[in-house]
């Protein structure tokens, strides 16, 4: 009964659509490697820097407050440097800016997301990044991908982040699905467990620095991939199939 259960809850049918994540599952923070190496003198330091990043990016929401994923970005910055005892000047911290900003995308990118859309997938993205200012690109945009995506979703319209239902929800009511048919693709555990707590499924894509959570009961993502092709393979044979989870 608790796996029957389970499955009512986390679905089993073929979702309409795929809702990517952008940061880390679709461009490639490792990017910024070279300027933490230049900052703090250890590229090991943007691992720290991202799971800051992340928990006060959650921690605002929790608190009902609210600010700019790039402001959170610079003064989480400021903060490691503090940490670190380093001086962070304004040009590391420009700098930064730029760098989240103008990523490139992950080798794979193009090829998985075409022959997603090719299976049948709608394909769209939601991030914690803000929207570009009058005249700029988005970091998809920046990164040769956007094109290959229905629409982008930001939570600034929400004025929550992710892993807030209000997010998740704000999408699929946009498109006029039930959660049950969105697929939620990331590489962080947090945001696919995010997903699925809002009534989707989901897929992890195990980039590097990121891998499954193995925690009794708590939900598991209907497919692991290494990557976007792999996911397209996968959610082809999972969904064909009816199969729960392809690992």
């Amino acid at each position: 009964m608790k796996e029957l259960r389970q499955k009512d809850k986390w679905g089993l049918g073929k979702p309409s659509v795929m809702i990517f994540d952008v940061n880390e599952t679709l461009i490639d923070f490792q990017s910024l490697n070279p300027l933490f190496k230049k900052t703090f003198g250890d590229e090991k330091v943007l691992r720290e820097w991202l799971g800051h990043l992340i928990l006060y990016s959650m921690t605002l929401t929790m608190s009902g407050l609210y600010k700019d994923y790039w402001d959170i970005g610079r003064g989480v910055f400021r903060m490691v440097g503090g940490i670190h005892k380093i001086d962070v000047t304004d040009d590391d911290v420009e700098a930064l800016k730029k760098g989240m900003q103008t990523m490139p995308a992950w080798p794979d990118c193009k090829e998985g997301l075409a022959k997603l859309k090719d299976a049948g997938f709608r394909l769209v993205t939601l991030t914690n990044s803000p929207p570009p200012t009058s005249g700029g690109k988005s970091p998809l945009e920046h990164s040769g991908i956007a094109g290959l995506f229905e629409k982008q979703y930001y939570i600034q319209e929400a004025k929550a982040y992710k892993p807030a239902p209000i997010v998740y929800h704000m999408v699929a009511q946009d498109l006029d699905v039930a959660p049950s048919d969105c697929c939620m693709v990331a590489t962080h555990v947090w945001d696919t467990i995010g997903g699925q707590a809002a009534g989707m499924q989901s897929a992890l894509i195990t980039r590097p620095g990121n891998a499954v959570l193995p925690v009794d009961g708590l939900p598991q993502p209907n497919i692991i991939a290494k990557d976007t092709v792999d996911l397209a393979t996968k959610a082809a044979a999972a969904w064909k199939t009816g199969t729960r989870k392809a690992a």
